[in-house]
């Protein structure tokens, strides 16, 4: 079998710390937007859900074709990077936009403003992240090396959420005015995603040619289908869909989680805001902590294995935050650092598998798809969270909530405990049972990268032997 050079550790790096682009505005709109949107900009809860769900209904066009577009690209910097640097400007753009409040009067101005910015914005955001994310399974054959490659970007990414934390704490406390914060906010993350990106190719684009000089294409037309037909066979590939149910499922969990924290935080413990901050970087600290772990572990036993073991780990621990009472800080700390340890086998476990299935059906239809695999993967990643924001904003709404209030409903306070611990236990459930039914282990992908090699091979030998009936030279 063709065999690459090992992944060496700057690609890693380089790889990995091109996650920031795109998680610290994810990660300050899973944290702050809805608290945002209806605390500095106006919107009542349901209006605030009503334009991230939007959002994502467009998602769902503009996510598989800019990864069917991307797979079909053919530029002398390759199939990804074009996009990548022709989108982060469009994307820092807008991350400034979202954080600025519109001179409309009313709430319905506000709304529409918000609406149509959602469709440029989220748009930039899938030209950037989608072809990032996708670039994974072109710097590795090697199932360990793909895990190692995840684990890095895991681990950007939940740093990522720590860096946007951090500097939301800077700002608060520098700034008093609520709307100016949050612009600054916006645009620190928007110079910190053009110079990352830059970063990314740079670091990662001599390994890129290195592994595509070695995969030569098994299909002889080097333009994929039309768009539907293929969406159809990729969502046929049996372990593609318990990867999608397994992360849409522990995703949401997540961002569940994280949207209630604020009010989980200040409306039933009745801490000051530092808190929510400081639990959320007891999270996320814990997980990039054990990242290394897992990774350790997956290399002994598999990708799946790390996930049956972990999301057990998150979902005691979420559920345990609906016992929490006011004033049990410690075992509500407790609580964050048992679910981190959990949590960072859902940033690493579904990522590294999909590379591996993208080999499968490579070996199946001669097709390298990795824009649609993965925007498939993305494109959940940003449904779980608008509707995890969807179900927190309207649950909120009809319970009662009111952001000014000093003291809130016991029926949102009812709501607010069963929606940041409950709910996400329940949805880690489910996701435990797609993983288990997930098929590729170690030996099978070693399986599949033989007879890829194979039918390369054959496909070589077929090219490099003249046609018999071609007339010979000179005769």
């Amino acid at each position: 079998m063709h065999k690459l050079p090992p992944l060496s550790l700057s690609v890693k790096v380089f790889y990995g710390v091109g996650e920031l682009a795109a998680a610290v505005p994810a990660s300050l709109s899973a944290f702050f937007v809805l608290y945002f949107f209806t605390t500095v900009a106006g919107l009542s809860p349901a209006l605030a859900g009503a334009v991230l769900l939007f959002g994502r209904f467009w998602d769902a066009i503009n996510d598989p074709l800019i990864g069917w577009l991307s797979d079909r690209t053919v530029s002398p910097l390759g199939r990804r990077y074009p996009w990548m640097l022709g989108g982060v400007i469009p994307l820092a753009i807008c991350s400034v936009l979202l954080w600025t409040v519109p001179p409309f009067p009313g709430q319905w101005g506000i709304f529409a403003y918000y609406i149509v910015l959602s469709v440029f914005a989220f748009a930039a955001f899938t030209t950037v992240q989608l072809p990032y994310t996708a670039l994974a399974a072109e710097l590795a054959d090697d199932y360990d090396e793909r895990t190692d490659l995840i684990g890095m970007k895991s681990a950007f990414s939940i740093g990522g959420s720590i860096v946007a934390l951090l500097m939301a704490q800077v700002v608060f406390a520098r700034v008093a005015d609520p709307a100016r914060q949050y612009v600054i906010l916006g645009a620190l993350s928007a110079c910190l995603a053009v110079v990352i990106i830059g970063l990314c190719v740079a670091g990662t684009y001599r390994r890129y040619w290195q592994v595509q000089r070695g995969r030569p294409r098994l299909a002889t037309n080097p333009q994929s289908p039309a768009l539907l037909p293929q969406l159809r066979s990729v969502f046929s590939n049996s372990a593609f869909r318990q990867i999608l149910g397994l992360y849409l499922c522990g995703w949401m969990s997540v961002q569940v989680t994280a949207a209630m924290l604020p009010y989980f935080v200040g409306a039933w413990m009745g801490l000051p805001a530092t808190h929510f901050a400081q639990m959320a970087l007891a999270v996320q600290g814990t997980a990039i902590a054990m990242l290394w772990g897992w990774d350790w572990v997956a290399k002994r036993t598999g990708k799946r294995t790390v996930f049956l073991m972990g999301a057990p780990l998150a979902a005691f621990a979420l559920g345990g935050l609906a016992t929490v009472q006011p004033g049990q800080v410690v075992w509500m700390y407790t609580l964050g650092v048992i679910a981190g340890i959990g949590v960072a086998t859902l940033y690493m476990v579904p990522f590294a598998m999909l590379p591996d299935v993208v080999d499968l059906d490579e070996l199946n239809t001669g097709l390298r798809r990795e824009g649609l695999y993965f925007s498939a993967l993305v494109f959940l990643q940003k449904l779980g969270l608008a509707i995890a924001l969807f179900i927190s904003g309207q649950v909120l709404g009809w319970t009662g909530y009111v952001a000014s209030a000093e003291t809130q409903p016991e029926a949102a306070l009812t709501a607010i405990r069963l929606l940041i611990g409950p709910l996400p236990a329940v949805l880690l459930a489910v996701g435990l049972w797609f993983c288990y039914r997930y098929p590729i282990s170690r030996d099978r992908h070693q399986q599949i990268l033989l007879a890829l090699d194979e039918k390369r091979q054959q496909r070589m030998d077929t090219e490099a032997t003249p046609d018999a009936d071609a007339p010979v030279q000179g005769s």
